[in-house]
């Protein structure tokens, strides 16, 4: 097995048990829940930098363009950030955030900015709650 076949198949099994969790535990919130969108920001962000560092910037593109499947994961990848950018950002209006630079911040990384712009609403909201 490759170590590209391990870190897909490793995010897999990490992706249900984290998100299996969430199901758990949906009512329950939590202190400084921030914190996990934002290590996840940051841990990809890293994978993501010495993907660049290694492939080139626009590999990505050259992946999504190659054949219907890496059309069908492009598209999958878009509708994924826009409804969750959907649902996230009236909620971040109402904590003061600005949207278009998270916007484009968002556009420029994915979900890099999307995972960033959650920890930054979730902060925010968490400090609200506990401010007199």
């Amino acid at each position: 097995m490759s170590i590209l076949q391990i870190l897909a198949a490793s995010a897999a099994v990490l992706f249900i048990i984290f998100t299996s969790v969430i199901a758990a535990r949906a009512d329950k919130g939590g202190a400084t829940s921030w914190m996990i969108p934002a290590c996840l920001s940051f841990v990809f962000f890293m994978y993501s930098a010495l993907t660049v560092f290694q492939e080139g910037p626009l590999g990505f593109w050259t992946e999504h363009i190659s054949d219907m499947w890496g059309n069908q994961i492009w598209f999958d990848l878009l509708l994924a950030i826009g409804v969750s950018f959907f649902l996230l950002a009236p909620r971040a209006k109402a904590v003061g955030m600005r949207l278009f630079p998270w916007l484009i911040f968002i556009i420029c990384t994915g979900c890099i900015g999307l995972l960033a712009m959650l920890a930054r609403f979730l902060y925010l909201k968490e400090r609200e709650q506990t401010s007199p």
